[in-house]
């Protein structure tokens, strides 16, 4: 399977499991909802979330995306990650356009931008470079 074609099946079904690395070498793996921007994978997540520890001592992610169904089809996407965090110019707007990319319209962007600042609000952004699956 291409990346396009996983990037695509994202794009409709953001229910994914998020998998890193821990400084063990073990497997972290947590339920997230992702979206597509840009060509790449991208997560809001809380910046003192093991998972972007992890990505920072490790910057290699994968994820699993699943049909609404569960069975069926899926897509795994892996690659190379980074963290977009608050200290980067324009962080609020990208958190802005990953909630688009994942469900449209908020009815109070002023509040929700408050909350990004509040909960510590990070970016994951995985640029995947190899996809398999079953479409």
């Amino acid at each position: 399977m291409d990346v396009a074609a996983g990037l695509k099946f994202l794009s409709t079904h953001h229910r994914v499991v998020l998998a890193t690395r821990r400084s063990d070498g073990g497997t972290q793996m947590s339920p997230v909802n992702a979206g597509v921007l840009d060509g790449a994978v991208v997560i809001s997540s809380r910046a003192m979330l093991a998972k972007v520890a992890n990505l920072r001592h490790r910057p290699q992610a994968s994820v699993l995306v699943l049909n609404d169904g569960f069975y069926g089809q899926w897509v795994q996407l892996d690659g190379p990650a980074e963290i977009v965090d608050q200290s980067a110019a324009g962080t609020l707007d990208l958190l802005v356009e990953v909630y688009r990319s994942i469900a449209g319209e908020h009815p109070d962007w002023d509040d929700y931008r408050a909350a990004m600042v509040r909960d510590e609000r990070v970016v994951i952004r995985i640029h995947p470079q190899r996809a398999s699956g079953v479409l």
